[in-house]
């Protein structure tokens, strides 16, 4: 392995690791700032209980986002040199305006929603935490709008040997960006909603605090289910986009080897990637080329043909990604929303019900379903920049070229930082994961949470130890 496939590997452990955060902060904000609306138009104590409960809970998780978020942006530049001299006049556009924007926005309101509990007018109040949700949200339009020209350039032209912005409306127009965006955006809120469930459910079967968890989980149940068939149908839409903009990840999504009409969709396949076939298949008929084109009997084309099709245009080069990879991430990323829909329905059911919840067993269900949102976002990302392979800009620059030249000559520079970063950031799960549970297990009534503000329930909680 060379300095570039190392970078590679250092890349993907510390943009999954990072993305382990992004869902929840994304979904969770904007949850907190709905039970905060409730609470303002309601004026029932119990809502400001959820809103700090909860906010606890996000401070902690979006506080280790943005640690682990600056870490990437230092890699374009010591790992990825040639990528960055290559398409940094594009790349850096949206990457300056996430961080002067929306992340000034964040900081600068979530500053306020923390200590301002009882210093600000409830009005104002409440419009801090949607500006910090709206925030969250915007700075994940400009990184994805980066992401997408990557994977479908745009609005540019070549000078000089690297890529131009020649139209910035293009670029945050960017078809791939329609798919894209609101997909992860759903895929966070449908990881805050089963969060919310699952540690809801835990208290529920507790028996504590049966009137707090309980609206939580309704809220959740709602918010879950809405925002799993967005998924699902901006999932629809984004494969039916893959067709024209990205035909080779399609094809690898299927293990689509050779071209044909009236394709069908497999549900189970054992892939030989060596003699370029399949052994065994479980498939169903017409559906993969209704899927892609809403006509039974499309043509759709396959990997071989691709792969000559692309000699021919870029040159000789294996332009095939990792097919099982492809594979088998789109199946468990599919499958996994599915699951959630039905589990979101029995949740939005049973939150609905008259029997009251604290009395319903099921209830443990929910609280390991907390890791399967975490799952399927970690497979739709692997699915999305390996199935781009060997691309790092699709059609313009092959990821072999967009290294830092001199890590070829001294891998053992970048081995050095992963093994640092593994340490760190296994050290940051740790310490993340250990004041997760340990304010999503507290009891909020009891421990005073209704008249501190998340900061002061913190330092109150410790002095009680």
């Amino acid at each position: 392995m060379d300095g570039t496939n190392i970078s590679q590997l250092q890349f993907a452990v510390t943009t999954i690791y990072h993305f382990f955060f992004v869902p929840l902060t994304l979904g969770l904000s904007v949850i907190v700032a709905i039970m905060e609306t409730l609470y303002v138009t309601k004026k029932k104590p119990i809502y400001k209980a959820m809103t700090k409960f909860w906010g606890v809970l996000f401070l902690i998780n979006f506080a280790v986002g943005v640690v682990t978020g600056i870490v990437l942006e230092f890699q374009f530049g010591m790992n990825w040199s040639e990528y960055s001299r290559f398409v940094g006049d594009i790349f850096g556009a949206p990457l300056a305006l996430e961080g002067l924007m929306a992340f000034f926005l964040e900081s600068v309101f979530l500053g306020l929603w923390i200590f301002g509990w009882e210093r600000l007018s409830k009005g104002l109040h409440l419009a801090s935490i949607w500006l910090v949700a709206i925030g969250v949200n915007v700075s994940a339009f400009w990184i994805l709008a980066a992401n997408s020209f990557m994977q479908h350039p745009v609005g540019f032209t070549e000078v000089g040997g690297k890529l131009v912005l020649t139209n910035f409306l293009a670029l945050i127009t960017n078809p791939y960006l329609f798919n894209q965006f609101p997909h992860t955006v759903l895929s966070g809120f449908t990881t805050a909603g089963f969060f919310v469930l699952g540690i809801s459910s835990y208290h529920l079967a507790k028996g504590s605090n049966n009137e707090l968890f309980q609206k939580s989980f309704k809220i959740a149940a709602i918010f879950a289910l809405i925002s799993a068939l967005g998924v699902v149908g901006i999932g629809d839409r984004q494969t039916k986009g893959l067709v024209t903009m990205q035909p080779m990840k399609l094809a690898a999504a299927e293990a689509l080897w050779e071209t044909d009409e009236q394709v069908p969709l497999s549900l189970f396949a054992w892939i030989d990637e060596e003699k370029e076939t399949n052994s065994f298949a479980i498939r169903i008929p017409f559906m993969l080329s209704f899927l892609a084109t809403n006509d039974p009997n499309a043509k759709i084309t396959g990997l071989k043909d691709l792969q000559a099709q692309y000699v021919e245009l870029y040159g000789q080069a294996d332009y095939l990604p990792n097919i099982t990879m492809a594979f088998w991430t789109f199946r468990i990323m599919v499958g996994l929303g599915f699951l959630m829909i039905l589990l979101a329905i029995i949740a939005v059911i049973l939150a609905f019900r008259k029997k009251p919840l604290s009395k319903i067993k099921l209830f443990w269900l929910f609280v390991p379903v907390i890791a399967f949102p975490y799952i399927a976002n970690t497979a739709g990302w692997l699915l999305t920049e390996m199935g781009r392979q060997p691309w790092v800009v699709y059609g313009e620059m092959l990821t072999r070229n967009a290294g830092t030249p001199m890590l070829n000559q001294k891998p053992w520079m970048v081995i050095t930082s992963l093994v640092g970063f593994f340490l760190v950031y296994g050290i940051l799960m740790v310490i993340d994961v250990f004041l997760l549970f340990k304010y999503a297990k507290a009891d909020p009534l009891s421990s005073g949470m209704l008249e501190s503000t998340p900061i002061e329930h913190s330092v109150s909680l410790e002095v009680k130890k």
